[in-house]
């Protein structure tokens, strides 16, 4: 973690210059990608690339309340990212399109 030191007159402000890391997936092209909708994201993600689950168990997994869940799973779904088969409780999956990662070309 990288951290600068501000100087003022009798003042020292401990700045951090941690850059969080999303999901390239998280990214959603149809809404404002704010922080809190892009961290839920990924987490979402992360846990439906360990495997499909229910959205019950999804939220768990990603550390959300269902509602959460549900609510960015429906958002990843407008957006062909992930999918859900199956009868109540619906199994959720990650699409062709989720599956793909981008690979850093640096």
């Amino acid at each position: 973690m990288n951290k600068t030191f501000l100087c003022k007159p009798s003042q020292v402000l401990l700045v951090s210059m941690v850059k969080e890391t999303y999901h390239p997936k998280a990214y959603l092209s149809s809404i404002k990608n704010i922080k809190r909708g892009l961290k839920a994201r990924t987490q979402v993600l992360n846990a439906l690339e360990q495997h499909s689950a229910d959205a019950k168990t999804i939220g768990g997994k990603a550390g959300i309340p269902y509602a959460v869940a549900m609510h960015h799973l429906k958002l990843l779904k407008s957006e062909g990212i992930v999918e859900r088969k199956g009868d109540k409780p619906y199994v959720w999956m990650l699409t062709g399109l989720g599956q793909k990662r981008l690979v850093d070309s640096g």
